[in-house]
C-alpha cells in the first residue's frame, strides 16, 4: 500500500501522471505481491482457461487471471485452515456422545457438553494466535 501511495496515488493527485498511468503504476505492487504468493498450478490453470497458450514471463499475464489465480489459491489455503480447526472439534464430538451413549444419558444433546469443551480446547490451545500466524505465515 505504501508503494502504492507513493508511486501512484500522490503523483495522480499532484497532476504529475495521467489517470491509465496511475492505474499502471499502482497495479505493478499488487501484482508482484500476488504473483510472489499465488500456486503456480492455479496461476497455469487460469492462464489456460483464459486461452493464454505460451508466455514469455509471468509479467505478460492480464491482470484478471492473476487476480483470479491468487483469490482460488487463498481460498484454498482458508479451507485447508478451517478442515485443519474443524478436525478436532469432530474428535470432542465424537468422545463426548460416546461418553454420553455409554452412561445411558440418551436425552441430553451433547452439543451441551461439547461446545464448552471445543471453547476450552481453542482457548487453551491459544487458537486465535496460531490462526493469525499460520495465515501470515502464509504469505513469507
Amino acid at each position: 500500500l505504501e508503494d502504492t501511495n507513493k508511486t501512484a496515488l500522490q503523483p495522480y493527485f499532484a497532476g504529475q501522471v495521467q489517470q491509465a498511468e496511475a492505474y499502471g503504476l499502482a497495479v505493478k505492487p499488487f501484482r508482484e505481491f500476488m504473483l510472489r504468493n499465488v500456486r503456480e498450478q492455479d496461476l497455469v490453470a487460469f492462464a489456460e482457461m483464459s486461452g493464454i497458450e505460451t508466455v514469455e514471463s509471468e509479467d505478460d499475464l492480464p491482470i484478471v487471471t492473476v487476480v483470479s489465480a491468487f483469490v482460488v489459491s487463498e481460498l484454498r489455503t482458508a479451507f485447508q485452515m478451517g478442515f485443519v480447526i474443524y478436525l478436532p472439534f469432530v474428535v470432542v464430538d465424537v468422545i463426548v456422545a460416546s461418553v454420553l451413549m455409554s452412561l445411558g444419558m440418551f436425552m441430553l444433546p451433547p452439543m451441551m457438553i461439547s461446545m464448552p469443551l471445543k471453547l476450552l480446547l481453542f482457548v487453551l490451545a491459544d487458537g486465535w494466535t496460531l490462526v493469525v500466524q499460520n495465515l501470515v505465515g502464509s504469505f513469507k
